[in-house]
């Protein structure tokens, strides 16, 4: 029997329920799909990825100073273990009562509000579930449709199977808008309470928990009456679910708000520095700028916030800025020249974040290169020493007949190394990178990080096509004070992700420069300029070496070290040539603003009062200062032998290194008879008495070899 055949036997009243049996089934089948769609498709509607919300990256300092945040949306995300108890309950309490015991969706609720919706003819209760209002926040639009409404239910009921209760309610909690910016419990807590979620009360959590259903209805600043009510119903509904008892209630629905608003600082001391920082993020451990924003890292960095706002605070100070057309500008930079910590970054005069920050630009170094690309690689050379002679006459250099001139126009035909540099001759130092040779002196500017593609002896005095950054002109100084080792500077000492683990750390990258030997005579040569030289301006008390230089004062600059930071401070224009751009004063004024700063930084930090020398290492000695002898006399006396005996006597100077060479005039010529170390006498034989021969003294520097200028001519007669 086929089929036809058997439909023909049934009743014909089976006939009739036909088409309504395949109805019945179509929509039998129709809602078992519906239903198998909403319970398992809700993978298709949720992101995971948005489920890692964004998140703000602090900068702070070691011990966890916060010094700025950066991001997009103000959220610091907590785990649900930071987050007490009674917070928690609060936001159940009046969002979600039956948080722990639904699926995503609250059939229950919804009937109720629906029940109540109909008495009082309008809608006065949503059904929403923490879980729902989680799932529209991250994955849906605001649209009132009813697709989107499927797709909460969907997204709901999939969070609730793949994730813990806790789970979603961490990240409600961390999700959700609380109004002025700020995302997040923790956020909220520290925006409207100064202190971190774990530390909150009862009435406070309570009205936290008020303010997501209308952020600016309840704000405590703006409406503190409206906040005030919505707390108390909060607090309300937390008695009612049995979170806290009816003696609580009352006394925290009497309690005040004890909101404290932050104070708004529209000081810029640390942009700078924060402003280096990202550029270090981004170019040392390649996270961008939008990452940051967004990603929840902790940057832990290396600088003082002490220091920061000293060097910030002085960098504004017009008492410093020259006399000049137009806005100066300025830069300064301070590291730890032991590790290449940098402490302390100054972008500007008054740098905040947007502003070109100029502790990256490029300016010619002028006289500041010098020790570092003459004097330096001179004495490594082994051929010079700080007493070796150099010439400091008016030539010409090179075949473009290149003829530099002295600062002051002053030549004093031969001068030593120390004094070429405390005086800072231009001469002498391009003589000398003549000798010594611009291949050679280029090969240290490298192991420095002071690459150039200059080939000239322009190079002596910093007339560079591309200058160099107050970073690596501190980073080169510092090589002096640490022994010859140049240290790379750097602002970020660790990384952590959002999960606090270390996924970057500094690592310290080192070079050797110069020996032990060339460093300490650098250092107590910079030391004399500070004191005595070019660098005297200004006032500080304690160990400094430096230089300054000046470029046709357009840019002047004082670089140099304490025994524990380099430093370097440049002022000028942002854009050059344009017509009446000079600065007055030239490097007087980096120099004194330096030294200001320092002393500062001593007044707090107690810096120490002497550079140390290495072991291994020779003290440079004092220079030597040949006196000018304009009051010798020669006298005539007899010995105990009844022999005549003359004595040339003259005025000599504590400092017994000098040597006196006697000569006599003789024939035409100038006869060496003897010399003396340290006195101002010298015993002459005499044959008789009618002898009318005249000598003379010449001081005699045994350090640079170099003579001094002769004495008065005396002849030998009796003192009678």
């Amino acid at each position: 029997m086929n089929i036809k055949e058997l439909s023909k036997r049934l009743p014909p009243w089976t006939k009739r329920l036909k088409w309504p049996g395949i109805v019945i089934i179509s929509l039998t089948l129709l809602a078992l799909i519906s239903f198998l769609v909403i319970i398992f498709g809700g993978r298709f509607v949720v992101d995971e990825e948005d489920l890692i919300l964004d998140e703000m990256t602090t900068v702070e300092t070691e011990e966890g100073e916060v010094i700025e945040r950066i991001y997009t949306k103000n959220r610091k995300v907590v785990p649900i273990s930071s987050i007490p108890e009674h917070v928690q309950d609060a936001f159940i309490a009046i969002e979600d009562g039956r948080f722990r015991e639904h699926s995503g969706v609250d059939f229950k609720g919804i009937m109720r509000a629906v029940y109540k919706d109909i008495i009082a003819m309008k809608k006065v209760e949503g059904a929403s579930t923490i879980t729902q209002q989680l799932a529209k926040n991250l994955f849906l639009s605001n649209d009132k449709t009813w697709m989107r409404k499927t797709k909460e239910v969907m997204a709901a009921i999939y969070l609730e199977r793949n994730y813990t209760k806790d789970e979603i309610l961490e990240l409600y909690l961390n999700r959700i808008y609380f109004g002025e910016g700020t995302y997040g419990i923790e956020a909220a807590s520290q925006h409207y309470f100064q202190q971190s979620v774990d530390e909150l009360s009862v009435a406070q959590g309570a009205l936290l928990a008020a303010m997501p259903k209308a952020p600016n209805t309840y704000s405590p600043f703006e409406n503190p009456e409206a906040a005030e009510q919505r707390r108390n119903i909060v607090l309300s509904r937390m008695y009612d679910v049995g979170s806290i008892s009816a003696e609580v209630m009352k006394r925290m629905q009497g309690s005040t708000l004890a909101v404290e608003r932050a104070e708004e600082s529209a000081d810029t001391w640390s942009n700078s520095y924060v402003d280096l920082v990202i550029d270090e993020a981004a170019e040392e451990y390649h996270i961008s700028r939008d990452e940051l924003k967004r990603g929840g890292y902790r940057i832990v960095v290396e600088m003082d916030p002490t220091i920061q706002r000293i060097a910030a605070e002085e960098m504004k100070n017009g008492e410093f800025v020259p006399g000049t057309k137009g806005p100066v500008e300025g830069a300064f930079t301070l590291m730890e020249h032991d590790s290449g910590a940098l402490v302390a970054v100054v972008g500007g005069r008054d740098f905040k974040h947007g502003d070109f920050n100029r502790v990256k630009a490029q300016r010619p170094p002028a006289s500041v290169i010098k020790p570092l690309a003459v004097y330096g690689p001179a004495m490594m050379s082994g051929e010079y020493d700080p007493f070796s002679l150099l010439s400091d006459e008016q030539q010409v250099f090179g075949k473009k007949d290149w003829k530099p001139s002295n600062h002051d126009d002053q030549y004093d035909g031969q001068v030593s190394m120390y004094q070429a540099l405390i005086e800072s001759k231009n001469v002498s130092a391009v003589w000398l990178l003549d000798k010594i040779g611009i291949d050679y002196a280029k090969d240290y500017l490298d192991k420095l990080g002071l690459t150039t593609d200059d080939k000239g002896l322009a190079i002596a005095l910093g007339g560079l096509s591309e200058g160099y950054t107050p970073f690596q002109l501190a980073e080169a100084y510092g090589t002096f004070p640490q022994g010859g080792t140049k240290k790379d500077s750097y602002t970020i000492r660790q990384i952590f992700d959002r999960h606090d683990e270390v996924i970057h750390e500094h690592e310290v990258n080192e070079t050797e420069v110069f020996d032990a030997q060339t460093s300490w005579y650098m250092t107590e040569m910079l030391r004399t300029t500070v004191e005595e030289g070019t660098a005297k301006a200004g006032t500080y008390n304690k160990a400094l070496a430096g230089k300054t230089g000046t470029n046709q004062n357009l840019d002047v600059w004082f670089t140099g070290y304490t025994p524990q930071y380099a430093g370097a401070l440049w002022m000028g224009y942002d854009r050059t040539g344009n017509e009446g751009a000079e600065l007055e004063g030239s490097s007087v004024y980096p120099t004194r603003l330096m030294k200001s700063i320092l002393t500062r930084i001593d007044q707090q930090k107690n810096l120490q009062t002497a550079f140390e020398k290495p072991e291994g290492v020779e003290s440079l000695p004092e220079p030597v200062d040949l006196p000018v002898i304009t009051n010798a006399r020669g006298d005539l006396d007899l010995t105990g032998l009844a022999l005549l005996r003359g004595t040339i006597s003259w005025s000599a100077p504590k400092d017994e290194r000098i040597v006196y060479r006697i000569f006599r005039e003789e024939d035409g010529e100038d006869v060496k008879v003897g010399e003396v170390t340290g006195k101002g006498e010298f015993k002459v034989s005499a044959f008789s008495i009618f002898d009318q021969t005249k000598y003379y003294i010449v001081p005699y520097d045994p350090l640079t070899g170099k003579e001094g200028r002769p004495s008065n001519t005396v002849t030998l007669e009796w003192d009678l």
